[in-house]
């Protein structure tokens, strides 16, 4: 028989066929004991003899898949059972009644041993180039909950993602990536524990390698891999949405799952109290080591077992926060940037936190694309028909190359979005001027105050045609300025549904019909999907060629010409002066050609054609309508109001 000696590395609990190695990075605890439970609740306490550098570990001999475990600790003179940071599954949902307290510890999920193998069935990476991304942002519940087709031990669930019917609707509405708000195991707020409610989007994590059991049948680890398999399959990424500026610990107050009781050294203190750049009690600082490692062998452990494709940091600037400072060559960028695991991964940042100096779109390293909202702001002013926007709307159009230099494309493409999990959905947008986010139990102080929405006459729901009708052309507005912008396009998949949230912009608490998608159908609403699916369809086809000749070395060996509406090209004062103008882009000297149409103004519009090499335009886009027959045009086009349209030529 071999005998084992315990190692300190890895981090967490390690099976192999004699047992399994425990290890967890514990300076400020000397006495930690592991606790092993069995099925009845009961547990024994273990020591753990080894200590190498603060990291304290034991072999158990015999242990199994499937093993409960946690740690004990003293807290104040009592017994205190907390969470492995470096643990791959819990055994059950995430919940307790407020306060917490070291007696209410040991009815928490307890951790769980896992056996890493699974079966990938020989799939692999779809590694989709970024320009050929479209991000389509989903909710793991929200998506089937109400999904009537979906079989009903799989709504709401991981499973759900991919039942035959969703597939059959990614291939429809061509989604090729599906961006998964947190699915880490999230804790709930002690505010919103105390008014029953949950933290339904899942922005509070309590432990970061965890799947979280809400979305799963039995087993949450599987029935996440399965899914990714699955998606890898049909040639889906899957991009996860990750939260490491704070944990569910809080601040100031009782509540210690784990790092508090662990090392104090893995939040920024201001003095005595938590810094709180993030709004939610605490902040991580990934200057300090172990707190970077933790980060770091999550992200490996996500890519490298659940074959993840890519993540969306949540308030990214805490990352590379050096106390007080946010710094683009800070160590956590640094080692992201050479880690071998993580070479091919797309990373996405929320360039921003509450901090001090906390907007820094535009600042973030090579490699990482930026969520910017500067796109989403501006066309909603512009085809919201304010004035003084057309200069901006035409940068935000050609990719934000005042922040984003096209130099660096497609490495530093921006990330566009109208709407995004927080704030309004599409169809609110267009449907109510005032947020109403009564719900939330905040008196709807809660949520985003700009919304720069319009009602078009009636606050929310209506019977009247002519609203209705506006409504859905605004919404073909706003997309098509997506889709067709420079960048990589973010959707709400809530949008394709026209899913309407009763005008809440905050609804992270609202696990129920307010946030789960609304299947059921009506001719507007399919109309408005079949017109989103031939624009994503048009935007792969006749966009993506565009971006990749804008981009890098030869970018500058094309087309670029605004015009007025009688084919001359604008002079300095139009920009201020103008409502109807159109963009000529070409390739090369003689390559594809793409012409856009906007006009802002409520009359309509004629737009004389470039006609200089007697161009067949086919068109490819055109708001004013919800079928669109691609009709040939030459010479002049009668624009409606307030719409846009793209035309194609292909020499």
């Amino acid at each position: 028989m071999t005998r084992h000696g315990s190692r300190p590395y890895p981090l967490g609990a390690t099976l192999n066929k004699d047992g399994c190695n425990f290890a967890i990075h514990a300076p400020s605890t000397k006495d930690i004991q592991l606790a092993l439970f069995s099925g009845n609740g009961s547990y024994s306490l273990h020591d753990l003899p080894g200590d190498d550098a603060g990291i304290r570990h034991t072999f158990i001999p015999d242990i199994q898949p499937g093993q409960e475990y946690g740690y004990v600790v003293s807290h104040h003179d009592e017994q205190l059972l907390i969470s492995d940071p470096y643990a791959k599954s819990i055994n059950k949902a995430l919940h307790y009644r407020p306060p917490f307290s070291p007696a209410k510890s040991f009815d928490m999920p307890k951790c769980v041993v896992i056996d890493d193998s699974f079966d990938w069935q020989e799939t692999e990476h779809p590694r989709i180039p970024r320009e050929e991304m479209v991000l389509f942002e989903t909710h793991v519940k929200g998506l089937t909950q109400q999904n009537p087709e979906v079989e009903d031990a799989i709504k709401g669930r991981y499973l759900g993602l991919v039942s035959p019917q969703m597939l059959a609707f990614y291939k429809q509405q061509n989604i090729n990536t599906l961006q998964l708000l947190p699915v880490a195991a999230c804790m709930h707020e002690p505010h919103l524990l105390k008014m029953d409610k949950v933290n339904y989007w899942g922005y509070n994590p309590y432990l970061f390698m965890v799947p979280d059991p809400r979305y799963a049948e039995t087993d949450a680890v599987t029935e996440l891999k399965t899914t990714i398999r699955e998606l890898h399959k049909h040639g889906i990424e899957v991009i996860l949405d990750v939260v490491y500026n704070h944990t569910a610990e809080g601040g100031d107050g009782p509540t210690t799952f784990n790092l508090k009781a662990l090392d104090p050294r893995f939040y920024i203190m201001h003095g005595q109290h938590f810094a709180n750049f993030t709004g939610c009690g605490n902040t991580v600082d990934l200057t300090y080591q172990p707190a970077l490692n933790l980060v770091m062998d999550t992200l490996r452990y996500w890519v490298s077992e659940f074959k993840v494709d890519g993540f969306r940091f949540d308030l990214a600037a805490t990352l590379g926060r050096q106390g007080d400072d946010y710094n683009p060559e800070a160590a956590f960028f640094k080692a992201v940037a050479q880690d071998p695991v993580l070479k091919e991964t797309k990373l996405i940042a929320e360039p921003w936190d509450i901090g001090p100096n906390g907007y820094q779109v535009g600042n973030f390293p090579f490699g990482w694309n930026e969520c910017n909202d500067k796109l989403r702001d501006i066309s909603r002013s512009f085809w919201r028909g304010d004035q003084g926007y057309l200069k901006e709307f035409a940068t935000r159009l050609m990719g934000s190359r005042d922040i984003y230099s096209a130099a660096n494309w497609p490495y530093k493409l921006t990330v566009n979005y109208i709407t995004y999990h927080d704030g309004f959905t599409l169809q609110d947008l267009v449907s109510y001027k005032n947020k109403h986010n009564e719900a939330n139990g905040e008196q709807n102080r809660d949520g985003h105050g700009d919304n720069r929405s319009e009602n078009y006459g009636v606050e929310g729901e209506t019977e009247n045609l002519m609203v209705i009708a506006t409504r859905e052309k605004q919404k073909r507005n706003l997309m098509a300025s997506l889709l067709f912008a420079f960048g990589i396009p973010h959707i709400l998949t809530a949008d394709i549904l026209s899913h309407s949230q009763g005008g809440n912009n905050n609804a992270y608490c609202q696990d129920n019909e307010t946030s789960w998608l609304n299947w059921s159908d009506t001719e507007r609403k399919q109309h408005f999907r079949t017109w989103m699916s031939q624009m994503v369809a048009n935007r792969n086809q006749y966009m993506v060629p565009f971006i990749r000749a804008f981009s890098g070395e030869y970018r500058n060996n094309n087309r670029i010409f605004w015009h007025r509406i009688d084919g001359t090209l604008m002079e300095h004062d139009d920009w201020n002066r103008l409502s109807s103008v159109a963009l000529h882009l070409g390739i090369g000297k003689d390559g594809q050609e793409l012409v856009y149409l906007i006009n802002q103004t409520n009359a309509p519009a004629r737009f004389k054609l470039p006609n200089d090499r007697e161009q067949q335009w086919v068109t490819i886009c055109d708001t004013n309508v919800r079928n669109l027959n691609p009709g040939h045009a030459k010479g002049e086009v009668l624009l409606s109001p307030t719409s846009m349209a793209i035309l194609h030529y292909q020499p």
